[in-house]
């Protein structure tokens, strides 16, 4: 048995190895269950061990085993709030990496049904369908706008084993990228900075607004902005499907351009928390090396990088906000930003326009594209609407959250339409929202 979660040593996906491990750790955590609300995996798991008088986590059987792993959406909340993890005890349990690890087993060992394999080959080619969708977005957004439960949505289901009842976000017919190089150049007369943004997908093709406001508020505080040359897809829906090679080769081929950038001089600015997550943790694991803890160390998540502009030496942020600003702001941490340890850089920088903020910490149940998966529907929605029942108790004017995934399905659940923070701060300055194409 390894207790190890480097995926290149040599006994990363050897079956019996993982397996040993997972009852290790199932045990530990089953004599622990702080962690029983996270999520699923939790309170299954220690309902199987209960069915045993002797509770011994060395009686489940494989299937069942699986079945834990398969409910993990990669939160990282268990991680965040375990006593018990490798920087703190000699047990070394990193419960969400080890779900990781076995998920890579199972793809490495043809575990994997093909209709997941279909599923993980649409949801991981994220810049091949954004273009396509993109360069067709009238057309490809009656497949991905039909209605929830729709004739067309089951089709989608049948075939790519995408929910047919979650709300998906559509395509902008315009890209964030192709925006970015037509916009007329800013000049910076005071410059405080030099960022690389990262725009993630989500930015790219499908929330480009977020983009346009990230950089304009950026520009506002003396930041100059580019893109890094080369960056695509962070890689994270290979990752959590358990093709640790598909990843990797996503992982180093970004790890360069983006060592690139920070190299001339650039921070990296990202403004999804998964893909911040990924750039900021996963990289140094998964590609290491020099370059990949470079990286590492220069990204920032996009209210992260504005706070330490208000709190830097030497530098300022903008604090005249003339703009609209709502009274009362419900804002959803995402969990994928909790993990980054960085503290609620968001709300800071929400408060800073003058709003009150009402926190809403509950999970999305999406978690980078767990929560959109055919086989996660009964787990995923219940999860969504407990997040939808907080966000109602919290009453803000306006909703705001990082994530887009997640305020998608804060939009499902409530019809509420939830703000970026930057946009919320964009629109605080004043800064008029950039017209749709």
């Amino acid at each position: 048995m390894t207790t190890i979660y480097d995926p290149k040593h040599p006994l990363y996906t050897d079956e019996a190895d993982v397996r040993q491990e997972l009852t290790r750790v199932f045990d530990l955590c089953h004599g622990c269950r702080l962690c029983f609300k996270f999520c699923t995996s939790f309170p299954t798991l220690f309902e199987m061990i209960d069915r045993h008088d002797d509770q011994d986590a060395g009686r489940l059987t494989p299937a069942q085993q699986d079945q834990v792993v398969s409910e993990c959406f990669q939160c990282k909340l268990c991680y965040i709030n375990c006593p018990y993890i490798p920087e703190l005890h000699e047990w070394a349990l990193d419960f969400p990496r080890l779900m990781l690890r076995a998920d890579a087993m199972r793809h490495a060992t043809k575990q994997v049904s093909l209709r997941k394999r279909i599923t993980d080959n649409v949801m991981g080619r994220t810049d091949l369908m954004g273009r396509a969708a993109s360069a067709a977005a009238p057309l490809a957004n009656k497949v991905v706008g039909a209605r929830p439960g729709s004739v067309v949505r089951k089709v989608v289901e049948a075939t790519a084993g995408v929910s047919a009842v979650r709300l998906l976000p559509p395509y902008a017919r315009q890209r964030f990228s192709t925006w970015f190089a037509k916009r007329p150049k800013v000049r910076i007369a005071k410059r405080q900075g030099r960022v690389a943004v990262f725009p993630t997908c989500l930015v790219e093709y499908q929330q480009p607004q977020i983009g346009h406001d990230l950089v304009k508020v950026y520009e506002r505080n003396g930041v100059e902005c580019s893109l890094a040359d080369g960056a695509s897809c962070c890689g994270a829906p290979w990752l959590h499907s358990g093709d640790v090679e598909q990843f990797t080769k996503v992982a180093e081929k970004n790890v360069k351009a983006l060592a690139a950038a920070v190299r001339k001089g650039q921070d990296i600015v990202v403004p999804q928390p998964t893909c911040g997550y990924i750039l900021k943790k996963d990289y140094p694991d998964y590609v290491g090396g020099a370059d990949a803890a470079l990286v590492a160390e220069h990204t920032f998540d996009a209210a992260e990088y504005l706070i330490r502009l208000h709190k830097g030496e030497g530098t300022t942020l903008d604090l005249e906000f003339n703009g609209f600003i709502p009274e009362t702001v419900a804002y959803h941490t995402p969990c994928h930003l909790k993990a980054q340890n960085i503290g609620l850089k968001s709300r800071d920088l929400i408060k800073l326009t003058g709003a009150k903020v009402k926190l809403v910490q509950q999970c999305s149940g999406i978690d980078g594209m767990w929560g959109l998966r055919a086989e996660n529907t009964d787990i995923s929605v219940p999860i969504a609407g407990k997040l939808a029942a907080e966000i109602r108790k919290a009453a803000g004017d306006v909703v705001a959250g990082d994530c887009h995934l997640a305020n998608t399905a804060i939009t499902e659940q409530t019809g509420d339409v939830p703000l970026h923070p930057l946009q919320l701060v964009a629109r605080a300055y004043g800064i008029p929202e950039e017209p749709t194409r």
